[in-house]
């Protein structure tokens, strides 16, 4: 007679180190299944994949036994690590933080076939990279037009604050030299030596009166 199942947990967990802790102890604590129990059979199964985060949907039955399912490891967590990075870019598509081969891609859409909504190699492929093209990697291969306008526009960008780095420090050096007693001439005009000599003699003028 089959048992019932009373509740599934979804918990994604790194690859043989689950520990009976939290966050696992307090999700699973509450369910009363014997936490060190599955956590060995957890890192056991899981063993050979060290270094990714593998997602497990634990059902637990009434008499408080349970089994699990693995499931491969979320695309983007694949996608950081073949691409040698901690995270994605915050603008997405918009900034490119890191590139990947489409054979890298192949090899992720691989692991993910099983969970992807996909029914041929090619779509698994397409569904792959544009969850890469929206953390900002960008796919060689795939989006190579994409990627070449987005690395001259870094260029354009570079040259540009490099001109602005230029132009701040011609003005810092002038503003130095003025505040270290430049001198500054004014250069008299012919019609203000006419005003001057007016003025002194009225000058004399009154003095005689």
């Amino acid at each position: 007679m089959a048992k019932n199942v009373v509740k599934k947990i979804k918990l994604q967990i790194p690859a043989g180190k689950a520990t009976p802790a939290p966050p696992v102890g307090t999700v699973l604590g509450p369910a009363g299944i014997n936490l060190q129990e599955f956590c060995t059979k957890y890192n056991e199964a899981t063993r050979e994949k060290m270094g990714d985060i593998v997602p497990v949907e634990i059902s637990i039955y009434e008499d408080r036994t349970f089994d699990f399912v693995l499931k491969t490891p979320p695309t983007a967590s694949l996608l950081l690590k073949a691409a040698g990075i901690e995270k994605g870019s915050a603008k997405g598509a918009n900034h490119i933080v890191a590139t990947l081969t489409k054979d890298e891609i192949r090899k992720i859409a691989e692991i993910k076939m099983p969970d992807l909504n996909a029914y041929s190699i090619d779509e698994a492929i397409n569904i792959v990279a544009g969850t890469a093209r929206n953390m900002g990697i960008a796919v060689r291969g795939l989006n190579d037009a994409e990627l070449m306008e987005q690395e001259k526009e870094a260029a354009e960008a570079e040259a540009a604050a490099a001109k602005l780095e230029a132009e701040l420090e011609e003005a810092e050096a002038s503003a130095k030299a003025m505040s270290e007693g430049a001198s500054v001439e004014v250069e008299t005009t012919h019609q203000d030596k006419e005003t001057e000599e007016e003025t002194e003699e009225t000058e004399e003028k009154a003095s005689e009166e």
